[in-house]
C-alpha cells in the first residue's frame, strides 16, 4: 500500500523555513514565521474534510479532529497524534533545496561537491538499511527539516487517507501540530482539553521501528562568572580572568559529555560560552535517564561553583538552574497496553520494532505529566539539526501505514 501524499507533503513543508529562535524563546511562537506554515496545514486540514481545525493566532498551534465513524460506540479511546512545526536554529532552514536520491547504492553521499559536504555512511550507519531505497537529502547548504516535518507530512498523509476511506472504522482520531519544540517550548500553550485525545503519540525524529516511551530527565543551567579586569602589565595577583575561570568550572566537571556518552549514560553538555576578563557566561543542559542520578548530577554542578567560590571569593560563580522536563517512562508505564499497541502496528506493517530511551526528549515528555500520555514513534528521518539529514520515502510510507495500523487496533480491541 502506497501513501504517495507524504512525499508530496514533506517536500511541499520543508520549503517553508519555520526555524524557531532561542533568543526570542520568552514568546511562542519565538519566531512568525512558523505562522506560515501553521496557516496552510489549517487550510490543508479543512479542504481534507477535517472537522473543528482551529488555529491558535495567539501561539501558533492547529488542532483538527476526524470524529468517530462508529454509531453507538463510546469505548473508543480518541487517539491523538502530535508533531511540531519548528526546525533547529542550529543550521539554517531557509531555502532547503531537497532532492530524491532513486535506488541508494548504500555509499557515501556527495551533498556539495564544491564545498566538500558528504554524508558518510561510518558516521550515519543507519544509512546501510536504506540502500535500495529513495532517499531525501538536502544540497548541504541548509538543513532538510526533517524534524519535524516528516512527522507532520505522515500525520497529514494519514488523516487524507483516514478521511478517504470512512470503510475504516475508527474512533475520534485528534491531530496537533505546535511550534518551538526545539527551543523547548512546543507545549507551553498547548490545549489538552480542547486537544480532546484520551492519550497521543508525537510522531518525531528517529528511524522506521523506533518507538520510545522514556526520556532523560532535564535541567539547564546558567553559569555566571565574574572576573576583575585590570592593565595585563600590573595583573599580578589582582586580575581574575573570568573567561579563564568558566574553563576551569568546566574542566572541574565530570567529562560526561555527548560526545562520550550514549544509551542511558547522562552528560554535562556546554552549550554556548561568551565572555571577557570581567564576566564570562556559560550555558549548560543537563540530563540523565535516572532520577537520582539525574539529581546527583545536578548537586555536582552546584557543588562545583560551591567549591570554586571557596577558591576565588563568594559570588565568583553564580549558577541559575531550571528544571525543563521529566522521564515520561514514570508516567506511560503504568499504562502500557498503548506502547504495546504500537509495537502490534509495527508488527502488522513488517516493521521490527526498535523500543529505545531517547536521549533527549520530546513535546510528549511534558505532556505526559500534564496528564497527557504521549509515547513517541520514529519518522523515518536521521542526521537532524545538521546539513547532513536525510528521510528515506519507503521508510516514511510505512510510518502512515503504521498510523493506520495504530489507529485500527486500538479501534478492535476497545470492542473486545
Amino acid at each position: 500500500m502506497a501513501y504517495s501524499t507524504v512525499v508530496e507533503n514533506f517536500l511541499r513543508y520543508v520549503k517553508i523555513d519555520t526555524q524557531s529562535s532561542e533568543e526570542t524563546s520568552d514568546k511562542v511562537p519565538s519566531t512568525d514565521k512558523q505562522r506560515t506554515l501553521a496557516k496552510m496545514l489549517q487550510q490543508e486540514l479543512t479542504a481534507l474534510g477535517a472537522s473543528d481545525v482551529r488555529y491558535d493566532d495567539a501561539h501558533s498551534y492547529v488542532y483538527a479532529v476526524i470524529p468517530s465513524n462508529i454509531e453507538g460506540q463510546n469505548d473508543v479511546p480518541a487517539v491523538g497524534f502530535i508533531a511540531h512545526m519548528d526546525t533547529s536554529p542550529a543550521v539554517s532552514g531557509a531555502q532547503v533545496n531537497p532532492r530524491i536520491i532513486e535506488n541508494y547504492d548504500g555509499n557515501d553521499i556527495v551533498l556539495n561537491q564544491e564545498q566538500n559536504i558528504v554524508t558518510y555512511v561510518s558516521e550515519f550507519p543507519m544509512l546501510k538499511d536504506c540502500k535500495g531505497k529513495r532517499l531525501i537529502v538536502t544540497d548541504g547548504n541548509t538543513l532538510l527539516g526533517g524534524d519535524d516535518k516528516a512527522g507532520v507530512a505522515e500525520i497529514m498523509a494519514m488523516a487524507a487517507y483516514l478521511l478517504a476511506h470512512p470503510e475504516i472504522k475508527h474512533g475520534k482520531v485528534c491531530i496537533g501540530f505546535t511550534p518551538d519544540e526545539e527551543v523547548g517550548n512546543g507545549v507551553e500553550y498547548f490545549d489538552i482539553k480542547g486537544f480532546g485525545a484520551d492519550y497521543a503519540y508525537t510522531v518525531d525524529g528517529g528511524m522506521l521501528g523506533d518507538l520510545s516511551y522514556e526520556c532523560f530527565h532535564a535541567a539547564g543551567a546558567v553559569l555566571t562568572v565574574t572576573g576583575k579586569s585590570v592593565h595585563p602589565g600590573y595583573a599580578k595577583n589582582i586580575m581574575k580572568n573570568a573567561v579563564k575561570l568558566a574553563y576551569e568550572f568546566h574542566a572541574a566537571l565530570p567529562d560526561e559529555c555527548p560526545e562520550n556518552t550514549e544509551g542511558y549514560e547522562g552528560f554535562y553538555h556546554v552549550d554556548s560560552m561568551k565572555g571577557t576578563v570581567e564576566q564570562a557566561v556559560a550555558e549548560y543542559i543537563i540530563r540523565d535517564h535516572d532520577k537520582t542520578k539525574f539529581e546527583e548530577r545536578k548537586a555536582i554542578f552546584l557543588g562545583t561553583a560551591e567549591r570554586l567560590n571557596q577558591k576565588y571569593g563568594g559570588g565568583t560563580f553564580q549558577v541559575k538552574m531550571t528544571d525543563s522536563y521529566c522521564n515520561m517512562r514514570e508516567r506511560i508505564e503504568k499504562r502500557m497496553q498503548i506502547v504495546d499497541n504500537v509495537v502490534e502496528a509495527m508488527e502488522q506493517a513488517g516493521v521490527e520494532p526498535q523500543i529505545s530511551a531517547i536521549r533527549g526528549g520530546t513535546d510528549g515528555a511534558r505532556l505526559s505529566f500534564d496528564g497527557l500520555l504521549c509515547p513517541n514513534i520514529g519518522t523515518g528521518s536521521e542526521g537532524h539539526h545538521g546539513r547532513n539529514e536525510f528521510a528515506c520515502v519507503e521508510d516514511m510510507e510505512k510510518i502512515v501505514e503504521i498510523l493506520l495500523n495504530l489507529i485500527t487496533i486500538t479501534t478492535k480491541k476497545s470492542h473486545l
